[in-house]
Order: C-alpha cells, then structure tokens, then sequence
C-alpha cells in the first residue's frame, strides 16, 4: 500500500461512510472465512448499539475469497442472515461440487505414473484439474439479480473481483456499482480497474488456481483476454476497498506464519533437517501465491494511516486524504496441520494422485488443504475461525460501534 494509493483514495467522496470487507483466497481454505463472519453475526446480534443490517457497504474479494464475497452480496439484502446462509453453503459443499479428476487408481504406484496420468489430464482439460463443477454449483448459489437487488437498494456500495490476466500480465480488479457506466476507474503500474457487471465468468477467472484449474476468458478494454487466479501479482489486496470509498477495512486471510515450520517437519533423529518433498515445495509455492502480500500491505496500510492522523488538524485538513482503519484476521493455528488430519477425505482419484507424487508426506498436506472441500476440514476451519473470532471479540465491536 503505497502513499499514493492513500492520497489517490483521498480524492473519492463517498456519499456515506462506508465498511468495506475483504476477502483473501486460498482454495477450500476459506471456509474459515464463513466461521469468522458467523460468529460476527452473533456478536453484532447480541450488541444494542452495533447494525443489524448488513454490516459491510463495499466487498472485495479474490479468488475462493471472491466466490464468497460474491455469495454475501448476492443475499445481502438479508441483513446479518447473509452470514449465516454463507456458513451453511459450506457446509453443503463437497470435492465433486467443485472440481472432478478421474484417473486411475494404478497412479498412486509411483511419481512416474501419477506424472504422466496428470500430463495427459493436463493436456486434455488446459490444467491438471477440471473445474466445471464449480460452474454449476456457483450458478445455483449465487444470485446475479440478488446482487443487483442489494446494489440498487443501497445496501452495497460496489462488489470487486480480482483477477490476474494471462495475456497481458495485469492485475484486475472488476467492479460492479449501481452505476457502472458512471464509475471511474483507476490504473497503477500493473493493475487497473475496470466497472463492469459481475458474472460467473468472473468469479472462475478469479479462482482459477495456477496449474490446477484452467484460465478464464474475459472482455477488457474490447478484447478478449485469459485470466487466473486473482492472488498472482495482488500486490496491494487492500487497494480496491479504498479507491470504492472504504473508512473501514476488515480483512480476512487464510495464511498463517505457522505453515513453514509445520512444512519442516522432516527433521532427522539429530534434529537435521531433510530435504523438502514435493508436497512441501508446492505447498511454499502456493502459500507465495496467495498469502505473502497481505500482511505487508495490511501494516503499511495501518502506519501510513496512524501517521497521517497524527498530523496537525489544519495541515491535515488542507490534504487530499482520508484516514482508513484497518482490521487483520488470520488463522491462529495450522491450518496444514489441520488438512494433514482430514486428507483422508479427499476424494480417491484426487489422493490417489496426490500420493503418487509424494505430496501427502510430511509437509505436504499443504498443497491437499486447498483441494479439500470436505465436511471434516470444512468444520474445523470454521470452527476455528468463529474461535478466533470470538478471541477478538471487542476489537470487532470497536469496529462497527466506534
């Protein structure tokens, strides 16, 4: 987060004050999100003084992160309900409602077999793994005209999807306003903004995992370009919420500083450590990909603010600013730990092949948690996220009653 995303933010003039909520990706990871925002829901629920309407103006999401930004604006005019609904989508969600990979069982035999069944797979479907599962279920769980409902309204401000290009190697971010014909966009050195309505389209491009889901096609500046996952070269996840006017940005990752040491685990008898599987290079990669910016962006974001509240009032009244709090949830726990405790769940073909490469060992359960939309891992992110929600229960009221 750049002082000049703070100052260029500054120049918009929301109409009210707005909340803005964003959503970080990271597969089925993100059910963790739902438990946070749940428990939210109860603890605004139980406040005289907090809203009882949807809490949230202004949402952000990027990749798993934009499929339930996109599901709460779709019932937002539910009110804190929205949440609850989002929780309960999850938990009816399985493996086959989201991707299928038929291989054959021979594959977990050895790397040489699984390598060879995934190439031919790859080749087949443009990506080792076939999304179009997730197509159908989006269609039913999310509501196009709910959105627009909530947009017209005035219960949201703006839904964001970010998505990263192929073609060109830009990071997008598509917003969709009431008005986006109206809207003005904005462009920073590899990233831009274009305001268009939200489809299914969008929402595939932006969680299309690099390497295990295919690309998406998608229409910007009038040509027709290939998008993947929005988590490749985000490197200012907070950005979008404060070019649409957000005050208030609560953001929920599903990263974690415990993933590396867990990924170590290999050590020798002496205390020496291995060389890393790789199921454990994967799972780094993937932690790179999805959750190495989020932590710098949320801590300059918050000292550039502090610094410019701290400035006299009527220098500061004087420069095209606007002080934005910022609010950072993560996991307090392993969630590979988790994953290694429910990777049994996955669905045959998808261990099968996962074990033919030796990425179910040791630290490999990373690279399986982002596959893992099954009941048992599903539960405990949640659980776990409504844990540490509660833990920061009067920061959360802060937020929405201050």
């Amino acid at each position: 987060m750049s002082l000049g995303t703070v100052i260029l933010a500054g120049l918009t003039h929301p109409s009210r004050p707005s909340n803005a909520l964003v959503l970080m990706g990271g597969g089925a990871r993100t059910a963790y999100q739902a438990g946070v925002l749940r428990a939210l829901a109860s603890m605004l629920r139980l406040h005289p003084e907090a809203p009882q309407s949807f809490p949230f103006q202004v949402l952000v999401g990027t990749s798993a992160g934009a499929l339930n930004a996109a599901y709460l604006a779709s019932c937002a005019t539910t009110g804190l309900d929205a949440f609850d609904q989002l929780a309960r989508f999850w938990g009816r969600l399985r493996s086959s409602s989201v991707y299928e990979l038929n291989v054959s069982p021979w594959v977990r035999a050895s790397r040489v077999i699984a390598a060879a069944s995934l190439a031919r797979h790859a080749r087949a479907h443009g990506a080792l793994i076939n999304n179009m599962p997730l197509v159908d279920t989006l269609h039913h769980a999310v509501s196009l005209p709910g959105i627009d409902e909530a947009l017209q309204a005035r219960t949201l401000d703006a839904l964001a999807v970010t998505a990263s290009s192929y073609t060109s190697g830009v990071h997008w971010t598509f917003c969709h306003t009431a008005s986006d014909d109206t809207a003005q966009t904005w462009s920073r050195p590899g990233r831009r903004a274009e305001f268009q309505p939200i489809t299914i389209e969008h929402l595939m491009a932006s969680s299309a995992i690099p390497f295990i889901f295919p690309s998406t096609a998608l229409w910007v500046d009038g040509r027709r370009e290939f998008f993947g996952d929005g988590s490749m070269r985000q490197v200012s996840p907070l950005s979008p919420a404060m070019h649409l006017g957000a005050s208030k940005v609560l953001v929920i990752g599903v990263g974690q500083p415990q993933r590396s040491a867990f990924a170590g685990a290999g050590a020798d008898a002496h205390g020496n450590g291995s060389a890393p599987s790789i199921g454990s290079i994967a799972g780094h990669a993937m932690a790179s990909v999805f959750h190495d910016t989020l932590q710098a962006d949320v801590e300059q974001a918050q000292r550039i603010s502090q610094t410019l509240r701290q400035l006299p009032r009527e220098v500061a009244a004087v420069l095209p600013y606007r002080s934005v709090e910022v609010l950072a949830i993560q996991p307090s726990q392993s969630l590979d730990a988790l994953a290694q405790a429910q990777a049994h769940e996955l669905p045959s073909a998808t261990h099968n092949a996962l074990s033919g490469l030796g990425a179910l060992r040791g630290g490999g359960a990373a690279l399986a948690s982002y596959l893992l939309f099954e009941p048992g891992f599903v539960q405990a992110l949640m659980a776990l996220g409504e844990q540490d929600a509660f833990a920061r229960k009067a920061e959360l009221l802060a937020f929405f009653t201050s």
